[in-house]
């Protein structure tokens, strides 16, 4: 396996190929274990990944302080190419509870002062409101973003989940990097507008979900139980009868798989990967295990009969249910 790097827009930094999304470290998918969280994180630096994907509300904190930890105890050579991508924004509940977003440019700055302290680093590579909060126009918000750019504390601006008409008034505003969106085989609608849009602004993609969650990823299966506190256990893709149809998707996929010798995980990274230079595949690798697994999509080659067969067995919109339960989905602007 030899990393690749790309590079996040015509302003943001250059970054591996294959990026390590650390949220599903911190309890979002259920119990994790915290020396195996870290080895993983060190595993992922060793292999040349060098983008880390987090949020400060992972975990309320949890994740940050874990990426300080995994960074403070790695090789130096190694902590100094990790580049940081943050999320900030989100209300959440002791219990867990989702209460919106705040992205006025005051708590903009607030929220960048916590992260730098749990993450114990002096500046975050590239930084982005988790949502678009609806209250706070966004030129506001980036505006408050660039202002942490001045200054040092923030190398690079980007998105998150927002539509094309307020990707074009944020890049009116500064100068974006990139846009975090769930994208993989089952999550296609980006390309209805938004990858136009950014592709025509000169912005990239980090792909969040390559796996839907692990429903790709050909290690689910029915029976398995979800944890009351896994995300998946509320989310409508993962219920009942979509959930039964999802994994005929599945097992579809698989037999291309097969053909070529690799992992369904691998052919659904892979797949990501063909769709653009302009697009960075975040992994939840949670193990070592399973980042294995998912680095060797950096082996898998498409060619156009791949394609079209891997197109045949999973078309666009054939997914079963909606990404996130309905008050989730209702936060969303990219899905307006």
């Amino acid at each position: 396996m030899t990393m690749r790097t790309r590079t996040l827009g015509t302003t943001g930094p250059q970054v591996s190929a294959l990026g390590l999304g650390c949220m599903g470290m911190s309890g979002m998918y259920g119990e994790t274990d915290r020396a195996e969280s870290i080895a993983t994180i060190h595993a992922a630096l060793d292999a040349g990944v060098t983008l880390l994907d987090t949020g400060d509300f992972y975990g309320m904190g949890h994740n940050e302080l874990l990426i300080s930890e995994a960074l403070r105890t790695a090789p130096a050579a190694l902590r100094e190419n990790a580049l940081l991508s943050v999320k900030f924004g989100a209300h959440r509940g002791p219990d867990g509870e989702w209460l919106g977003y705040d992205a006025r440019p005051a708590a903009v700055k607030t929220w960048a002062a916590y992260s730098l302290q749990r993450l114990g680093v002096d500046h975050i590579d590239v930084y982005r409101p988790a949502r678009l909060d609806p209250d706070v126009p966004i030129e506001e918000t980036v505006g408050a973003i660039a202002e942490l750019v001045e200054k040092g504390w923030v190398r690079h601006i980007g998105l998150s989940e927002v539509g094309a008409d307020t990707i074009r008034r944020a890049a009116a505003t500064a100068p974006i990097a990139d846009l975090q969106i769930e994208y993989a085989l089952i999550s296609r609608g980006p390309e209805r507008e938004i990858l136009p849009t950014l592709r025509e602004l000169g912005i990239s993609v980090t792909a969040y979900g390559v796996l839907s969650r692990g429903l790709i990823s050909g290690h689910l299966t029915a029976d398995r139980q979800l944890a009351a506190n896994d995300f998946r256990a509320h989310s409508p893709r993962f219920q009942g009868e979509n959930l039964q149809h999802n994994l005929t998707l599945v097992e579809s996929l698989r037999k291309i798989a097969e053909q070529k010798g690799v992992t369904v995980a691998q052919i659904a990274i892979a797949w990501v990967l063909s769709q653009g230079d302009d697009i960075v595949p975040l992994v939840g690798a949670r193990t070592r295990e399973r980042l294995g697994e998912a680095l060797g999509a950096l082996d898998v080659t498409l060619d156009a009969a791949d394609l079209a067969a891997i197109e045949d067995a999973v078309p666009a919109d054939a997914a079963a249910g909606q990404r996130y339960a309905a008050p989730l989905m209702a936060m969303l602007d990219s899905e307006r």
